[in-house]
């Protein structure tokens, strides 16, 4: 179980709640998250283990079943006279058999008295990609696995080190804190922050500024601000004080853009709410490292609604995970949503 949430009191990092307090977890593809889809199967004893490995040649001959190379064909049953079983073929294989038996699955000339009485069984149809889906797949029928160990590692909510810990709090806390000076100024409370990991440099924070701009969404805005410190940029959001950037290097401006890589290459974005399909298309033109968001939207386009970020027919892809203040990230949907009851 989670240990139980403290109650955040401050703005200031040391006075809130602890890195221990949130625990932060990938955001998966639809195959890597779904549950193990199933296919139908005809199964039989096999009375002389002895002779498991010849009835296994006769059935790859017979019934190769193709595509389901992660099956494995034979599973140990304990407790049972007949300690193995053996898959003899798919249900869709055998599509006209009105009674089941061994005599209507074989031909004359395999051996079917090495057979026990069939039944009907259901086997993984895909290879299962993560743990829990090898577990479960484990529940039906044996197969075979090759672990992401750092996806495990990450499934457990143990993927970063508690360094790495303080300092994505120390991140995120900035973008609360840009939520809240939008806020105040009339702003949805929505701030984020790009990060520049191989350095731990922040790059740029910004709020929600849809107020000057209905497309400024504080993920545009912080991609328009990096644009800013590499010497570019489309808008000023200078009138907003926290909305900042570090300025570009002296040699920037005189690089060829064809030099450049692209805007967020290598970055990472802490945003306090899941970002939309806009913001989420935007982050992979601009080739996002990594996006880290504290609490889940309704429209979200990296968990909720859509997973923009594993969509196999884009040219970038980029890592989810969820969680990071996620306590503190509530909390600012919640007033932002009493503070419009209250002004109605």
């Amino acid at each position: 179980m989670e240990p139980q949430r403290k109650r955040w009191k401050g703005s200031t990092y040391g006075s809130e709640c602890g890195s221990d307090s949130w625990t932060v977890y990938p955001v998966l593809s639809d195959e890597q998250s779904q549950d193990v889809e199933l296919v139908e199967a005809f199964a039989a004893p096999v009375v002389n283990k002895k002779e498991t490995s010849r009835l296994l040649r006769e059935l790859s001959s017979l019934y190769p079943m193709s595509g389901l190379q992660h099956i494995k064909r034979v599973r140990a049953v304990k407790g049972s006279p007949q300690p193995l079983e053996v898959l003899l073929c798919l249900v869709s294989d055998a599509p006209h058999m009105e009674i089941l038996s061994i005599d209507s699955l074989l031909p004359s000339g395999v051996k079917n008295d090495a057979f026990g009485e069939p039944f009907r069984v259901k086997i993984p149809a895909r290879p299962p990609l993560t743990r829990p889906q090898f577990e479960q797949a484990g529940k039906h029928w044996p197969t075979s696995f090759h672990e992401d160990k750092q996806l495990t590692v990450a499934l457990r909510g143990e993927l970063f080190s508690a360094p790495q810990k303080a300092r994505m709090h120390a991140y995120m806390m900035s973008a609360v804190t840009a939520a809240k000076a939008g806020s105040e100024l009339g702003m949805e409370a929505v701030g984020a922050v790009v990060v520049d990991p191989s350095t731990e440099k922040v790059i740029a924070v910004g709020h929600d500024s849809r107020g000057d701009h209905p497309l400024h969404h504080a993920v545009m805005v912080c991609i328009d601000l990096v644009a800013r410190s590499q010497g570019s940029g489309c808008y000023s959001f200078d009138q907003y004080a926290t909305c900042t950037f570090t300025p570009p290097a002296s040699d920037t401006s005189q690089s060829a853009p064809s030099s450049l890589p692209y805007i967020c290459t290598g970055y990472d974005l802490y945003v306090t709410r899941e970002p939309c399909v806009m913001c989420a298309m935007a982050l992979v033109h601009s080739r996002i490292g990594r996006v880290f968001y504290g609490t889940a939207c309704a429209d979200g386009a990296l968990g909720s609604k859509y997973k923009i970020h594993s969509q196999k027919d884009l040219n970038h892809h980029f890592e989810v995970y969820r969680g990071v203040l996620e306590k503190q990230c509530e909390d600012l949907t919640s007033q932002e949503g009493f503070q419009r009851r209250v002004d109605y």
